[in-house]
């Protein structure tokens, strides 16, 4: 008998429980006047596809620096990452870094922009969502924000927890905020011919939007029973949804992991899958200094996603760069093409509000 995927992925798990956190007070970092309420007048009129943003790593798990999310998107940070597990015993998507059993974040359960800042965290990813709409309602004409998931151990369609429920939870906690997959396909025959075509709005007409990508997870991609990943498991949802006339339902862009040369969407054997990937999601350090062409993603109005921004030569430090510093390398990585700068800044409001043309 085949071993359950969701048990083999826990078994994979390195930790099995993370220790409680007690909510503290904000952070001086925390209380700092956004560096970006909204997108500058030098990048409002480019599309999502020809400027460059600045993000957080794990927001949700940095909890000394901001104890409540709501802090991270003070920053201006247009790029916050969730971490996800299935538990289909409590029917939860939980968010944590390392405990598939329990939430372990910054998120609260907030109805009001008050409510940001106060009550206790660790909540599921239904509450992260609602913390980021309430914000992005608070704050009118914010640039467009990222949501970047990743799916620990991926998918479990069969206990109910695939993505057709993944799209009506996010259809459920930010409702019409998020850019759909069929928003931007609208008028061709494939999200690759509407990228190509810079079909992506202006980033003014997207302020307040929310763009959410989905990557495979660190455990699912070490469990050799799961032949079946993330980004291939939603690639065939959007298919068929296509197939159904019901495209609309989707909420998620798959995005493609790893840097590789070339087009790195020729990984999957199924070739009519490919067109439904225009988001791709890398190190910076691999993308930069690996001899990889990025103009390409750039030429065709791809989404680039470049991580831990401080691997790129030189190498600078990973949580506390100085600012000139900080400030060069996401001008070098916007250079580079990237759409999105994924750091761990997180005393730099100033970098994390930045909003540049692309290329």
């Amino acid at each position: 008998m085949a071993v359950p995927r969701r048990l083999v992925s826990i078994l994979l798990t390195t930790a099995a429980c993370l220790v409680p956190f007690a909510v503290a007070g904000a952070p001086a970092a925390a209380a700092a006047t956004p560096a970006a309420a909204t997108a500058p007048a030098g990048t409002a009129a480019l599309t999502l596809a020809q400027g460059t943003s600045v993000g957080l790593h794990n927001t949700y798990d940095d909890t000394a620096a901001f104890p409540y999310l709501a802090q991270a998107l003070d920053t201006g940070a247009s790029l916050v990452e969730l971490d996800s597990w299935v538990d289909t015993f409590t029917g939860e998507w939980k968010v944590s870094h390392s405990n598939p059993w329990g939430n372990g974040n910054n998120c609260v359960d907030a109805s009001t922009a008050a409510d940001l800042y106060r009550g206790g965290a660790n909540k599921d990813l239904g509450s992260c969502l609602d913390d980021i709409r309430i914000w992005l309602a608070a704050h009118p004409g914010h640039a467009p924000i990222m949501v970047k998931l990743e799916l620990k151990a991926g998918f479990n369609a069969n206990a109910g927890f695939g993505p057709t429920q993944l799209d009506s939870l996010v259809q459920a906690h930010l409702g019409t905020d998020v850019f759909r997959p069929a928003d931007l396909m609208a008028g061709y025959p494939s999200l690759d011919a509407a990228a190509r075509a810079n079909a992506w709005p202006t980033r003014s007409a997207l302020a307040g939007k929310v763009v959410l990508e989905v990557i495979p997870g660190t455990v699912e991609q070490s469990n050799p029973f799961d032949t079946l990943w993330t980004d291939k498991e939603y690639a065939q949802h959007l298919s068929a949804l296509q197939g159904a006339g019901r495209l609309g339902d989707a909420q998620i862009f798959p995005s493609v992991l790893g840097a590789a040369a070339g087009d790195p969407r020729t990984r999957y054997p199924d070739a009519s899958l490919r067109p439904w990937f225009v988001v791709f999601d890398g190190d910076a350090h691999a993308y930069v200094d690996g001899g990889i062409d990025t103009s390409w993603y750039d030429a065709n109005h791809y989404l680039l996603v470049m991580t831990d921004a401080h691997n790129a030569n030189p190498a600078l430090s990973d949580t506390a760069p100085s600012q000139a510093d900080a400030t060069a390398r996401v001008a070098k990585l916007a250079a580079a093409h990237a759409s999105f700068v994924s750091c761990d800044w997180t005393g730099l409001p100033a970098v994390l509000g930045e909003q540049l043309p692309r290329g």
